[in-house]
């Protein structure tokens, strides 16, 4: 059989193999554009140890189409599918029988072939560029890409893999697709981009960073370091009637004192170092970050909060790897400080996509959506007559034991405590 599947009648002869396992590398329309809006001229399958793999083509100017409905039957007869992303891979083929190559062993994925860089480099624009690019030319980099990840097929699935495949990738799916309402004036005066015609703009979590806390960006716009002060913030606005944003108070030290189990004497944790330092509030919040990612001052080693953090950081740099509640496994061959600030960031990670996943079942139905979020904060955009859901949203961070501090406002910009 050839490998380009362009008529339903080659669609039914590869369906005949019946393939079990496969590797799906999908064809995009152009990889530049959202994966929400991307769109795709195809789809590469391979069998996990078959010969070769197959284009089954469904709009690409080189070839005839196979049906929609017809290629996705093909898919979702498969056992496992094997992608590159998958949190990309479920705009366009939603399955709880998505593998992620990356949560089995980090790849090195090759460049685009000269010929894809070239029509990128020359023709960015067009919306479906991968339309143009030759068809054979998608099947030689899906081949190659293909070999370069092979060796993972075989591979045990290790602890992380449950929580970061099917957890952590659909929350932040569910964050990207809903899209964040914008003044589109105030969006390209201040971003010099420009939002979709519905006047909406899209971010896009990249979970595979080397502490593993996630990324947020997309377009050049890093969505999880906007600046305060420049009144970019401002260009965001809600789609109901108010957004409102919930905050974890000192959520590293409170994660910090269940890692090393200290309780402290006071609700408010800053309030409860600025009683141990002796200084005002604003200095305390300073010092115990400092001190919670750069190590411990000799004028403060003597605090029992910080006498177990050191404790801890000795411990878990003496073994040889250190399992997170995540399942993530660190080995201990860097210094204990980055260490133990890496520990930190897998268990907000853990605990915020927990929050998450009962957050989104809460808004399920409701007009009230979650358009935004940066470790600490959560970003929801409320209609008013939802209040009740709103309080259910706050419920579960206190499901949790974590104080929230809570603002609302006409925009991002003006938020106000409430």
């Amino acid at each position: 059989m050839f490998w380009l599947v362009e008529t339903n009648k080659q669609l039914k002869e590869l369906k005949k193999k019946d393939f079990k396992k496969v590797f799906v590398e999908p064809l995009w329309s152009n990889e530049n554009v959202h994966p929400y809006h991307r769109g795709i001229q195809g789809f590469y399958i391979r069998e996990i140890n078959y010969k070769k793999g197959f284009i089954v083509a469904l709009q690409h100017s080189e070839t005839t189409s196979c049906g929609m409905d017809e290629i996705y039957d093909l898919i979702y007869e498969f056992e496992e599918i094997f992608v590159r992303d998958r949190k990309e891979f479920i705009n366009i083929a939603p399955s709880q029988k998505l593998s992620d190559i990356h949560f089995i062993s980090p790849t090195d994925i090759p460049d685009p072939t000269p010929c894809h860089e070239f029509f990128y480099r020359k023709y960015s624009y067009i919306g479906d560029i991968g339309s143009i690019i030759p068809i054979v030319k998608h099947y030689e980099r899906c081949e190659t890409i293909y070999n370069a990840v092979k060796h993972v097929f075989a591979m045990e699935k290790p602890q992380h893999f449950e929580f970061y495949n099917n957890k952590a990738t659909n929350v932040f799916y569910w964050i990207e697709q809903e899209g964040i309402k914008v003044d589109s004036e105030l969006f390209e005066k201040h971003f010099n981009a420009t939002p979709t015609p519905w006047n909406h703009v899209y971010t896009q979590f990249n979970l595979k960073t080397t502490t593993t806390r996630p990324s947020n960006s997309f377009g050049g716009i890093n969505y999880a370091a906007l600046d305060k002060k420049s009144g970019c913030r401002e260009a965001f606005i809600p789609e109901n009637d108010f957004l409102l944003e919930i905050d974890i108070s000192a959520y590293h030290p409170t994660l910090a004192a269940q890692l090393v189990d200290y309780e402290f004497e006071h609700e408010d944790i800053h309030q409860a170092f600025a009683d141990m330092y002796g200084v005002d509030y604003k200095k305390a919040k300073e010092l115990t970050f400092k001190q919670l990612y750069g190590g411990v001052f000799d004028d403060y080693k003597e605090l029992e909060f910080f006498k177990r953090v050191e404790k801890y950081i000795e411990d878990i740099s003496s073994k040889e790897e250190f399992v997170c509640k995540s399942g993530y496994v660190f080995k201990t061959d860097m210094k204990p400080q980055k260490l133990f600030n890496y520990i930190l960031q897998n268990t907000e990670t853990y605990y915020n996509v927990l929050i998450l996943e009962k957050i989104i079942r809460i808004l399920k139905g409701c007009k009230t959506r979650i358009v935004h979020y940066t470790y600490d904060s959560f970003l929801l955009d409320v209609d008013k007559s939802e209040r009740d859901v709103v309080k259910s949203v706050m419920d579960v961070f206190r499901e949790f034991n974590f104080n929230i501090k809570v603002e609302a406002g006409k925009n991002y910009g003006s938020l106000e405590r409430v």
